[in-house]
């Protein structure tokens, strides 16, 4: 028998409506349904009064405007939402598990590309970056030319991947945020799928020019095309080509062969979330992501504009003062950061992810952070910097969809694993983006888009531990290139978004 509602701590006072209820439905024991609730939204557990704290999650996510009987709908506007946890008290510490505690993995070996850095590429890319959007057109006819005319004598190479950052000209280059769009796409550059043979794509009169972007050995014609350099648009072609082919020559070389799971770093990134990513996708994540850190490897969540109000059960994970003061520190920064524009947290969440039951941040944030699992947080990363250590690492970009897969992806991340409730066709350029459905309804609706269903947890069909095994196995068949995701089977592939909080010129 299907669920009607599900709690998800037993000392909330709502529960979620697994479907649209009616009036003189069950919902929980002895309550019925005292009017029309939509899916994902909350209904009242017990009589509530105006002032009353509202508990999800074993937390008060903000407190009622009004009374709302046993059985009752709570919708958004229902609720002040909750203040946020002070970054000034959070103790760090008092929630760790050893590796031993964490579910143990069926396999620990993938097969993928050895760089020989201990990061493991997942793909076999040509990677081409610009260093500013006015040299996109013309790379973007390039690697055209080179998929038609040079790729089909290179069989081990999978793809011409472009990476186009909106960054680069008319740009206070020296600015002391500036490091965040600089480090991001330097580390784009020197991401593992693309075999250290990345070629720069430079215009020539830009602020950001690829000095700035490669390494001291690495500066030279073989790594770079500077258009204005070039003779019309024949003689850009060319150029490009010319170095591509070389390159392309290096890449063949290059074989899969069965690594340690330490090698490999996974990011896991909500979007289109609703009311059940926090019962059903992440804690599925979760799990898969728990039994990756007991085998070694590197698995980093982000959304540090979304996770703020769990900010002390992350911090209670950090297993060291130093580490708790990173996140308290990235954490202030995007305080910070949303002060100087004008607003605060409470401008996440979206209209979607109200429709789909999230009433605020504070309810968003406890279900954001399900998908971290409950391994110990062992680094915390500034915005596209690469981590130091393997295990659970919180990367910190904002939650904007785009700008975190670009930072997780220069992070250094092979695989990224996507959660959706309200759905979204959302992948990444040059790595492999496996995305998990947490409604059975949007799976029937995108069977060709949702990779994972974990819809069935709400239905009672499956648990949390059986999907989140189903999604460890398939990352690893997608991570060693023996599955391929439903969005790269379509070829849909987003832009390249760099975040930039510095000064434009």
């Amino acid at each position: 028998m299907q669920h009607t509602c599900i709690q998800v701590n037993p000392v909330d006072n709502v529960a979620i409506a697994v479907r649209p209820l009616e009036p003189g439905e069950p919902l929980c024991g002895s309550i019925t349904v005292q009017q029309p609730i939509p899916q994902g939204q909350k209904a009242a557990l017990t009589d509530l009064q105006q002032g009353d704290a509202v508990i999800r999650y074993g937390v008060c996510i903000g407190h009622l405007r009004c009374n709302v009987p046993a059985g009752g709908y709570i919708g958004p506007d229902e609720l002040e939402q909750a203040e946020p946890p002070s970054l000034d008290t959070l103790r760090w510490g008092t929630n760790l598990l050893s590796l031993s505690e964490l579910p143990p993995p069926p396999v620990d070996t993938f097969d993928g590309y050895d760089c020989g850095n201990g990061i493991a590429g997942t793909r076999n890319l040509l990677g081409i970056v610009t260093t500013v959007q006015c040299a996109a057109g013309v790379t973007e006819r390039a690697a055209e030319y080179i998929r038609q005319n040079l790729l089909p004598r290179y069989p081990h190479v999978e793809d011409v991947v472009v990476l186009v950052p909106p960054y680069g000209c008319g740009v206070a280059i020296d600015a002391p945020e500036a490091v965040v769009p600089i480090r991001t796409i330097r580390n784009l550059i020197h991401h593992p799928n693309f075999g250290g043979q990345t070629l720069v794509v430079s215009l020539g009169c830009e602020k950001l020019t690829p000095e700035r972007v490669l390494d001291a050995g690495e500066i030279n014609d073989d790594n770079r095309v500077v258009l204005q350099d070039c003779v019309g648009f024949d003689g850009m072609i060319q150029a490009i080509a010319e170095r591509a082919e070389r390159k392309l020559a290096q890449l063949e070389q290059r074989r899969r062969q069965p690594l340690p799971l330490s090698s490999l770093v996974v990011g896991l990134q909500c979007g289109g979330s609703d009311a059940f990513s926090g019962l059903t996708g992440n804690p599925a994540a979760g799990y898969a992501a728990d039994m990756l850190v007991r085998a070694g490897a590197t698995v980093m969540f982000s959304e540090n504009s979304e996770v703020r109000d769990g900010a002390a059960f992350l911090a209670a994970r950090t297993p060291d003062e130093q580490t708790c003061r990173r996140l308290c520190e990235e954490l202030g920064w995007y305080d910070r950061y949303l002060s100087a524009g004008g607003v605060d947290r409470s401008a996440n969440p979206t209209p979607g992810n109200k429709q789909g039951g999230l009433t605020n941040i504070v309810e968003k944030a406890m279900g954001s952070i399900a998908k971290s699992g409950h391994a110990p947080i062992l680094e915390v990363l500034a915005t596209g910097a690469r981590p130091t250590k393997h295990g659970m690492i919180d990367a910190a970009p904002p939650a904007n969809d785009m700008i975190c897969g670009t930072s997780q992806m220069a992070s250094g991340i092979g695989l990224q694993v996507f959660i959706t409730g309200r759905g979204t066709p959302y992948n990444l350029r040059a790595i492999p983006v496996i995305k998990v459905g947490t409604r059975n309804e949007l799976y029937h609706q995108w069977p060709d888009l949702i990779d994972i269903n974990a819809g069935t947890i709400a239905s009672g069909e499956e648990s949390v531990a059986a999907v989140g095994l189903r999604l460890f196995r398939q990352m690893i068949d997608v991570a060693s290139g023996r599955t391929q995701t439903c969005a790269d089977r379509h070829r849909i592939y987003n832009d390249t978004y760099v975040f930039n909080p510095a000064p434009i010129t």
